[in-house]
């Protein structure tokens, strides 16, 4: 991902957030997986879409709220549930509601939906330990449009105290089989089964900032109750 969330140059070494930018919209562009490979199952996953267009990633907490990343919020918000396909399947919903902390964002979904929940951490994962990543975002640097399955990817964790977009606290990784890019954002990474963060800012060659389930964690249960 570079690591360039919105429109400004947050750092040098990383320049992009992790969302896909339609040409009506100004919105950040979304990263999607490079590399790694597709999913067949992913009940609690969710695609972000934006003015009825895919723009990021997201993942089901509770039967009525998705966790994405901040930087996703942008017109008229609604979600594809239940379904590997971001474009056909599973079941759709308006978002009545969203609330915002450092680059997260939780969506208040218009009715609830029947399905499997992700669990969310409440530590940040070690450093070194292997992780994965989710997302529908591009599968190559430039020049390829945002993945129709679900992807994931394996990463490294290198530290738990990098920033998101928004200057919250963040888990930065390097590739292992795969790194997120645009449309990735808002995905989720994943330690031990749980989720530890939420896809932010990349540099679409091998380094990604996840923003810290842990870090925000009773911010969450405060919305959500979860």
């Amino acid at each position: 991902m570079r690591i360039r969330p919105l429109l400004a140059v947050l750092s040098t070494a990383l320049v992009g957030a992790l969302g896909v930018t339609s040409a009506a919209s100004a919105s950040p562009p979304s990263p999607l997986i490079i590399g790694g490979g597709t999913v067949s199952s992913a009940p609690w996953a969710a695609a972000v879409l934006s003015n009825g267009s895919f723009t990021c990633s997201g993942s089901v907490i509770a039967a009525q709220w998705v966790l994405t990343a901040r930087h996703c919020i942008n017109g008229t918000m609604s979600v594809r549930i239940g379904s590997v396909n971001r474009t056909s399947g599973g079941v759709t919903r308006t978002v009545s509601a969203t609330y915002t902390r450092n680059d997260l964002a939780l969506m208040r979904l218009s009715s609830a939906v029947s399905t499997s929940t992700v669990s969310l951490a409440s530590s940040n994962p070690p450093i070194n330990s292997t992780n994965s990543i989710y997302g529908w975002g591009m599968t190559c640097y430039s020049g390829c449009s945002a993945s129709t399955q679900l992807k994931t990817a394996t990463v490294r964790v290198t530290s738990n105290s990098a920033t998101d977009a928004y200057g919250g606290q963040a888990i930065r990784s390097t590739r292992i089989n795969g790194n997120a890019w645009r449309g990735d954002s808002g995905g989720p990474q994943f330690y031990n089964g749980q989720q530890v963060g939420v896809a932010s800012t990349a540099d679409g060659s091998s380094i990604q900032n996840y923003g810290s389930v842990a870090y925000n964690r009773a911010w969450i249960t405060s919305v959500a109750g979860v």
